[in-house]
């Protein structure tokens, strides 16, 4: 199919884009990569009125690492992501997820706020944002305010940005030197959704885990936050036991629905493996750094 009619909108600065989103209201809808937008369009499960292309926002884009916060523009793509050494250097996470979402061609295209924006829970990045305590900025008609990434996420499709508001730029402390954190995908094919994955990160004292957090993609109607996985694994030396009774509790907040990635059981299974190969990899990480 083809999408049905509508005004194309390419404004030049971010007020001139929040000016349109509250003016045109529910009528419009913001496009950052397309990714998202664009197949809904032709399938006819979105028909905006208007479409609000964002490429020529240059305040939407841009890295920068400053006074221990990491600031990532909205429109920054995923390529950006994985070509951005400071950035790997600070936190070699965001650079795991990015190169296991679609493939080359959608990377170069599609930007970090368009994958975490729509509220889709096959999406790979909110968990990995969640994982860092990332915190969201929005823009609009009253003004910008933050959103915490782990509250964002209300539902299918449904999150904390208000309809006249745009989100601007993703803010994270730099994770401490002493710190290890992965992203553990399983999927049918290169491309794919996750069947499940489990982004975490923690950071260690010694042997002993001073601080984690987990978090999952596709096995419920929006991106969880596994807070009791990670409270199991701080204060511990991260053990066989201990990460596996992390992984019990991750599991026992999936709620995945039945599609052609398997059944409910198997997905629930399937986030708890994740969960424990995450913690795993970002354990001997983490002990790589400190030299234990």
């Amino acid at each position: 199919m083809i999408p049905g009619s509508f005004e194309y909108h390419r404004p030049g600065s971010l007020g001139e884009a929040v000016g349109l989103v509250a003016r045109l209201g529910d009528e419009s809808r913001v496009m950052a990569g397309g990714h998202s937008l664009v197949p809904m369009m032709k399938l006819r499960l979105a028909v905006p009125e208007h479409v609000i292309d964002l490429q020529d926002v240059s305040e939407l884009k841009g890295i920068s690492i400053d006074g221990g916060t990491v600031t990532i523009g909205a429109m920054v793509t995923q390529r950006e992501i994985v070509e951005c050494a400071a950035l790997t250097g600070a936190c070699s996470l965001l650079r795991e997820t990015a190169l296991q979402i679609a493939d080359p061609q959608v990377r170069y295209c599609g930007t970090v706020g368009g994958n975490l924006a729509n509220g889709d829970a096959g999406n790979d990045m909110p968990a990995a944002m969640q994982a860092l305590d990332a915190a969201y900025v929005l823009a609009g008609s009253n003004g910008t305010r933050r959103v915490s990434s782990r509250t964002f996420y209300h539902g299918p499709y449904a999150t904390a940005r208000a309809d006249d508001e745009i989100l601007t730029a993703i803010e994270f402390p730099v994770p401490p030197r002493r710190h290890g954190a992965a992203y553990c995908k399983q999927k049918r094919k290169i491309g794919d959704y996750a069947t499940a994955a489990a982004a975490v990160v923690l950071s260690l004292s010694g042997e002993t885990c001073e601080s984690a957090a987990v978090s999952l993609t596709n096995v419920g109607d929006t991106t969880l936050f596994a807070e009791e996985a990670g409270s199991i694994l701080a204060g511990s030396c991260l053990d066989a036991g201990t990460i596996a009774r992390a992984a019990d509790a991750a599991k026992a907040i999936a709620r995945p629905d039945v599609d052609p990635r398997g059944p409910p059981d198997y997905r629930r299974h399937i986030a708890g493996v994740m969960v424990r190969r995450a913690v795993e990899a970002s354990r001997d990480q983490a002990l790589a750094v400190t030299g234990a």
